[in-house]
């Protein structure tokens, strides 16, 4: 009896945390995505005190509501370094390339209209879910824009895909427009843009013009985006605020590359 009240005595509440697992004392310190240019030693950031290293001009607080950022988890993470790590073969790139589009596809469906419905399974039991309402379509700005496009069909099969032509004078940075064509009635439709990098916002606010010439409403517009600059993002909603931006992150440096070495003319 005296042994077991000794053991009783040595073993942990169940509400004491094991190993400092619970209080996030497992991986103390992690390292900011970006460090300082100035320091050759990445600068670190403690879990457990926020600092104002980590924090991002133009915040997505700063943009309101219209700026919508998939949640971050480590998977997310990994992708977009892979993408941005110079030293990663085009066929990792494509592939990672690839997953985070289709991540933020899915995340863009959501943002579109669904309908209650009850369907009944083979069991002959009556189900209420929702079905995808009709009256949708995608816009892809060529040529980076193209690479979306897969995605979007792997999640809707039977989805029109309208195009956009605009490139941006190297001296001016103005964009112009060489080729528009969309369904005849996509003025009635909801609207994927795709675009996967933002930089200076100048050829999605042109885009965004022409599809205003066709009728198209910004508030049904959603813009699908896998990397924003601060500046980019926030002259875009300046210009068109009821405009939606989806993206990954919102950050100074955008990796500007992507289409080079997505089709393989880097």
């Amino acid at each position: 009896i005296e042994l077991y009240l000794l053991l009783l005595l040595r073993m942990p509440c169940h509400n004491q945390q094991l190993n400092n697992v619970s209080s996030g004392q497992e991986h103390p310190m992690k390292q900011v995505r970006f460090a300082n240019s100035n320091s050759s030693v990445p600068a670190v950031v403690s879990n457990s005190e926020p600092s104002d290293a980590t924090t991002q001009p133009d915040s997505q607080d700063n943009l309101g509501p219209q700026l919508k950022l998939l949640p971050l988890n480590d998977q997310i993470r990994e992708l977009q370094t892979i993408i941005r790590d110079k030293t990663t073969s085009r066929g990792d790139f494509v592939f990672c390339a690839d997953r985070l589009i289709r991540l933020v596809v899915e995340e863009g469906l959501n943002q579109l209209p669904y309908s209650e419905c009850t369907v009944t399974t083979p069991t002959g039991y009556k189900y209420e879910g929702v079905k995808f309402e009709r009256g949708n379509c995608g816009v892809s700005i060529m040529r980076s824009g193209e690479a979306m496009e897969q995605g979007l069909r792997d999640c809707c099969r039977s989805i029109r895909i309208g195009k956009i032509l605009i490139q941006s004078d190297e001296e001016t940075q103005k964009a112009k427009v060489y080729y528009a064509k969309f369904p005849p009635d996509v003025y009635r439709r909801k609207v994927l843009l795709m675009y996967p990098i933002l930089s200076t916002g100048n050829t999605v606010i042109e885009a965004v013009r022409v599809l205003k010439e066709h009728r198209v409403q910004p508030k049904h517009i959603i813009l699908l985006s896998l990397f924003s600059t601060p500046h980019g993002a926030k002259s875009i909603i300046q210009e068109f605020p009821d405009i939606t931006i989806l993206t990954t992150e919102v950050h100074p440096v955008a990796p500007t590359h992507f289409g080079q070495r997505y089709f393989g003319t880097d």
